[in-house]
């Protein structure tokens, strides 16, 4: 039996400082908002196939809208693609973001 081998990504969610935001309209984030954008992200810069690829395992697995903390569940394959997906994302919503990778779990080989 083979377990399904995950990558947990805490991310914290800001205000981007580049643009200009109304302070009456506050980020709204909800595992569904964050989900579709990360999920359109994907869908934008690696096309149905990195999407479909995705898929499988990814899931917001936690938000806190007062903290702006989220945390993101993908397979160890295709981590690294959905990260790089999230860091491409440029609002949740209407309201202009920034994603901050916090922590990875698992073991990280990052070649640079």
């Amino acid at each position: 039996m083979v377990g399904f081998k995950n990558r947990y990504m805490v991310m914290e969610v800001s205000v981007d400082p580049n643009k200009d935001i109304s302070k009456d309209d506050p980020i709204i984030l909800s595992q569904h908002n964050v989900s579709k954008a990360i999920k359109d992200s994907i869908l934008l810069n690696f096309g149905e196939c990195g999407l479909a690829s995705s898929l499988g395992s990814l899931q917001v697995k936690y938000v806190n809208p007062i903290t702006k903390v989220c945390i993101i569940r993908a397979s160890r394959d295709e981590h690294q693609k959905v990260l790089a997906a999230i860091t491409m994302v440029r609002s949740v919503g209407n309201c202009p973001v920034v994603f901050n990778l916090l922590d990875l779990s698992g073991p990280v080989n990052l070649q640079l």
